[in-house]
């Protein structure tokens, strides 16, 4: 395997759960992980997620879109600025709207105003080749998830499971050299995570999220709900596959009757039916899952996991890595994979034809709109 110089790449992630902006470095030369660095988060400010939220389903030149975008790069700006040492930084920008079906994503926020404004190489719009190349753009995280199986000596096949607005799993089959290669990952969305409680909680109580899963705690699931959500036809369909926040835009009309401590235990349910689910797809049963995003940190989900899965379920604490900032560092060895013209999506990823290097890649003094 040809080696590179090691990079210190900076990666910036915010998803569709509305918390904030992870930031965080790494140290890499795109194939091994050799040190994690220092990370930061930079919460949104009610304003800002109210924003973000008129915008999700809305596609580039929309209007409104380009305020927002500036909106976007700003608080980047300035959650990244700190970041004296970076030599290259991952963008993913603020997805508001994927459409895989017909080949369309949208990532919110430009990547060649961050380079002038941080003077840093720049690597953004991750998605696009891969879609181009029949893929469904995401999940993009796998490759990073191969990597740190490595990284921790894993030696039987393990899932990540990533809880975030949406929630997405990779199988990693640790055996194999390169991600790329078949039969080393498997990627796909499972279904709703965070996003449904999140809105629940905010429309019902003003508040941003359901904290400890405390309400949850305090309710009754309706079964009959969540085995009615899961005859939806995404569950039926094999991998690779991806979901938009809004692929199911009558979750909240579900629990519309329910009181608000049962309507969030339903929906927290649905969330880890969902993932249960989805390891029907696995090759074989996982050794165990490692589950990442804040879902992790919602006590009464992770139970709910641990009773539906066949395997053990812990938080990547647990193995050493750092749950709130994976994403984050994902996107920081990503673009390190780019800048070095290494894929960062396969067929088992993303169902693309082939391994696909993407991102595009701008230079500080080369600013465009």
């Amino acid at each position: 395997m040809l080696k590179q110089d090691a990079i210190w790449s900076l990666g910036a992630m915010t998803g569709t759960s509305l918390d904030g902006i992870d930031a965080a470095m790494v140290l890499t030369d795109g194939h091994e992980i050799l040190e994690f660095g220092e990370s930061r988060y930079r919460e949104w400010t009610p304003e800002e997620r109210a924003t973000i939220a008129s915008g999700f389903g809305h596609w580039q030149g929309d209007p409104g879109i380009e305020d927002l975008s500036e909106m976007i790069e700003t608080a980047h700006a300035e959650a990244l600025s700190p970041f004296g040492d970076a030599q290259l930084i991952g963008f993913h920008g603020q997805t508001l709207a994927h459409d895989p079906d017909n080949g369309r994503t949208h990532q919110c926020g430009n990547g060649h105003v961050l380079a002038e404004v941080l003077n840093t190489p720049v690597v953004w719009d991750f998605r696009t080749a891969d879609m181009e190349m029949g893929g469904q753009g995401a999940p993009l995280a796998p490759f990073f998830h191969f990597a740190c199986a490595k990284l921790i000596n894993a030696e039987r096949p393990l899932a990540f499971l990533n809880l975030g607005g949406v929630g997405n799993i990779t199988y990693v089959d640790p055996t194999k050299e390169r991600p790329e290669d078949p039969g080393a990952l498997l990627a796909f969305d499972t279904g709703p995570a965070n996003a449904p409680i999140n809105d629940l909680m905010l429309s019902r109580r003003g508040l941003p999220w359901d904290e400890d899963g405390a309400l949850a705690s305090e309710g009754e699931v309706d079964e009959g709900i969540v085995s009615d959500f899961l005859e939806y036809d995404y569950f039926y369909r094999e991998p690779p596959k991806s979901l938009d926040r809004n692929d199911f835009p009558n979750i909240l009309e579900l629990v519309d009757v329910l009181e608000d401590a049962d309507a969030c235990a339903t929906l927290t349910a649905i969330a880890a039916a969902s993932a249960a689910r989805g390891l029907r797809h696995c090759p074989e049963m996982p050794e165990g899952v490692l589950v990442t995003g804040g879902g992790r940190k919602n006590p009464m989900l992770m139970s709910m996991l641990s009773l539906l899965m066949d395997c053990p379920v812990a938080p990547v604490e647990d193995a050493g890595l750092d749950g709130d900032m994976l994403e984050a560092q994902a996107f920081a060895y990503l673009a390190v994979r780019t800048r070095y013209g290494l894929p960062n999506s396969a067929p088992g990823t993303t169902g693309c034809h082939a391994p696909v290097v993407g991102g595009h890649i701008s230079k500080p003094g080369k600013l465009r709109r």
